[in-house]
């Protein structure tokens, strides 16, 4: 069986870019002090980085204490599905310049909330896996 041919194969790098840019709510993985955290987030990707904005809590105070991050995207239809998965580190941005980057990318808070701090992800590994879907090959021989 060839790549081409498995139901999971995995893309390159620039794809992986663009299935990221074209998303907008992903999970982020952190660490804390008592195990791990999931939240669901949405980011903006800039440049190779991700962006989003948040307020004080655990997963900023996990951020500041261990900025180690997964974070994963998924997106599907009825015959293939993607999945890209990022592992990097996460800051608060601090630098004027910076910040004022961050809002020109129009990252609002999904909720009600307010989430007046901007965090970068810069990324060291990135990877995304193609699926396409169909009858479990146990199935199809019964």
């Amino acid at each position: 069986m060839t790549d081409n041919d498995s139901p999971a194969i995995s893309l390159d790098t620039n794809k992986a870019w663009d299935l990221l840019a074209g998303q907008r709510l992903g999970r982020l993985a952190v660490k804390s002090d008592v195990g791990l955290d999931i939240f669901p987030i949405n980011y903006a990707v800039d440049g190779e980085t991700l962006v989003f904005r948040t307020a004080e809590g655990t997963k900023l105070s996990s951020l500041i204490s261990y900025s180690l991050v997964c974070f994963e995207i998924d997106s599907w239809t009825e015959e293939v599905g993607y999945s890209v998965i990022i592992k990097g580190h996460a800051a608060p941005i601090t630098d004027p310049a910076e910040i004022a980057r961050a809002e020109a990318l129009r990252l609002k808070p999904w909720v009600p909330t307010v989430k007046t701090i901007f965090v970068r992800i810069y990324v060291s590994e990135i990877s995304a896996r193609k699926f396409s879907f169909g009858l479990d090959p146990i199935e199809k021989y019964r």
